[in-house]
């Protein structure tokens, strides 16, 4: 039986379409969500295991590393997107909106990387992990400093575990912009939105499936980052 793949934050969007695609693939899941949906219970009648998982506490991450042990004694990845979209703008109370973010974009991938790592390294195959980050990480972001600032953390945390687990494990991270727009997205919106990169698309969640599919099996790619933004990078507007 091949060892799974864990997904944090597969409930929804990007995290669903992967485990969803890997599934289809024959891989073995185990997810993570916080909040149950029917979403849930499709994966788990296509053969994923389901953890519920809080990552705003440090109880909550240990308990599912003990969780995630619980069923498997080896991993063929850990693919951290489970995240949070806020702002400045939502939050007056700077210092909880920076620590919240840091801790479910940061310290919850470290904390797991360091939990798991054994799982990671217990077969002579090549073993990845993956940290969905986001353009920004490199540019940062006037309406979203602390979350900016986090994914940016979560990226360097790719370089330093690439170094610790080589060669056995390949780290990697995915930096999307734009892929999905969300419900009450108004039309101005998703115009100016679409502008800002050189597709000027909505590519949609297989954007980072595919991305996620290429670092599966890329044999001697480790402490990169796999630009998912339809040329954003080229733009200044």
């Amino acid at each position: 039986m091949p060892s799974p793949v864990l997904i944090t934050g597969a409930s929804q969007r990007v995290g669903l379409a992967i485990a969803e695609n890997l599934l289809t693939n024959n891989y073995p899941v185990i997810v993570t969500y916080r909040t149950h949906k029917a979403s849930i219970e499709r994966l788990e009648k296509a053969g994923a295991v389901a953890i519920c998982a809080d990552f705003s506490t440090d109880d909550g991450i240990l308990r599912c590393i003990e969780a995630v042990k619980s069923h498997t004694t080896s991993l063929r990845a850990v693919i951290h997107n489970a995240s949070s979209w806020d702002s400045e703008k939502h939050s007056k109370d700077y210092a909880a909106l920076f620590d919240a973010m840091m801790q479910i974009h940061a310290k919850a991938p470290y904390l797991m990387n360091m939990g798991l790592k054994s799982l990671l390294t217990t077969t002579e195959e090549k073993t990845d992990i993956i940290h969905i980050t986001d353009f920004v990480q490199d540019i940062g972001s006037e309406k979203h400093l602390a979350y900016a600032a986090s994914k940016a953390a979560l990226h360097n945390l790719t370089l330093s575990f690439a170094q610790m687990l080589a060669p056995d494990v390949k780290v990697n991270t995915i930096a999307p912009a734009l892929l999905m727009f969300n419900e009450g997205d108004d039309e101005a919106y998703k115009q100016k939105a679409l502008a800002k990169s050189l597709m000027q698309s909505e590519p949609g969640a297989q954007a980072a499936v595919d991305a996620v599919n290429y670092l599966l099996n890329a044999s001697y790619v480790t402490g990169e980052t796999l630009q998912v933004n339809g040329g954003r990078h080229l733009k200044f507007n």
